[in-house]
């Protein structure tokens, strides 16, 4: 089995002791991590924990703004740990002027990181695939006048009312890696098989398409590492 965690998923434990958290994530049967935020931690100190573990770093949830406010160090630091998939979580593109602004950073710092090795991309939410109070869906803007790479989230399409199957066939060529996750129509998130997303129908259409998936599961109950253990069974038995 290959799947890659979201550090998130475990983030009651990151914030106590880090190292354990990468340690966990290894020992409970995940090959790699998408880091969410680093705790203080060196470069050094990262890769010191992944290799102790024994996990590979399949990616980053890091902000726009470390890119556009500290490019040099952040960059350093990105390639210091071995990171190819730097993915922006999440973006206040609530005005026109907001998106406007996003659109023209992506198409400045894309093809800046692609020339490092470095893939950028966009991780949605629902609110992207949701006709916004100015008329317009931002997801369609990004795929439009962007070369961002999108990181599907194909639980939070599903609660924006789209088909997620549909979703990673629409934007395979723009994709790498997925969130699989599950929750309710309503967007309470819960441990793979305990919700309403069409799980089966993802995974098959993630291996068809060639698509490495980062499991997500925002619960922590009772706790992070229990939360992704029960992710990890489902898997077992349905990936």
């Amino acid at each position: 089995m290959d799947y890659g965690i979201q550090l998130y998923s475990i983030r009651d434990l990151a914030k106590e002791n880090f190292e354990e958290a990468v340690a966990a994530a290894a020992r409970i049967g995940y090959s790699s991590i998408e880091f969410a935020g680093f705790f203080g931690r060196s470069a050094e100190e990262v890769n010191r924990a992944m290799d102790t573990a024994g996990i590979r770093i399949c990616g980053t949830h890091s902000g726009w703004g470390e890119l556009a406010n500290d490019y040099e160090n952040t960059l350093r630091f990105h390639k210091e740990i071995g990171n190819k998939h730097y993915t922006i979580p999440g973006a206040d593109l609530s005005t026109p002027e907001k998106l406007k602004d996003f659109v023209e950073f992506l198409n400045y710092m894309t093809p800046k990181l692609e020339a490092e090795g470095i893939e950028l991309a966009y991780h949605n939410h629902s609110r992207e695939f949701i006709t916004n109070d100015f008329g317009v869906r931002t997801h369609d803007v990004l795929a439009a006048e962007t070369k961002v790479k999108f990181e599907i989230d194909t639980y939070w399409a599903f609660v924006a009312g789209e088909d997620p199957v549909a979703v990673l066939e629409k934007y395979a060529h723009r994709m790498s890696l997925i969130h699989l996750k599950d929750g309710t129509p309503e967007g309470r998130g819960k441990s793979l098989g305990l919700g309403e997303a069409p799980l089966a129908d993802v995974v098959s259409a993630a291996k068809r398409l060639g698509l490495y998936m980062i499991v997500e599961s925002e619960g922590q109950e009772p706790d992070g590492p229990a939360e992704i253990t029960r992710c990890i069974d489902w898997l077992k038995i349905n990936g």
